[in-house]
């Protein structure tokens, strides 16, 4: 992943990648979301590969996005489920 904030980064082709990261792209090119699919692209993976990194980047600096929050959270900060009436 690329963390520098240079958008003429070039990625390096899926050949050169783990084939963890490799399946992670593959896969989210498979499953575009409706609006990604309208937008067209000539190239789905490279779409995908485009999609996560920017993903990965505002994981890794909440910041890079200052108009989106990142939450984290365990199961324990969750809201307690309601007891049924009874």
């Amino acid at each position: 992943m690329n963390t520098d904030t240079d958008d003429s980064w070039v990625s390096p082709p899926l050949a050169s990648l783990d084939d963890a990261e490799t399946e992670r792209i593959e896969s989210r090119a498979r499953h575009l979301l409706p609006e990604e699919e309208a937008a067209g692209s000539d190239d789905p993976v490279r779409q995908a590969e485009t999609i996560l990194d920017d993903s990965d980047r505002r994981e890794a600096d909440p910041n890079a996005a200052p108009d989106t929050i990142l939450e984290r959270r365990t199961s324990a900060e969750t809201a307690p489920t309601p007891e049924p009436p009874g």
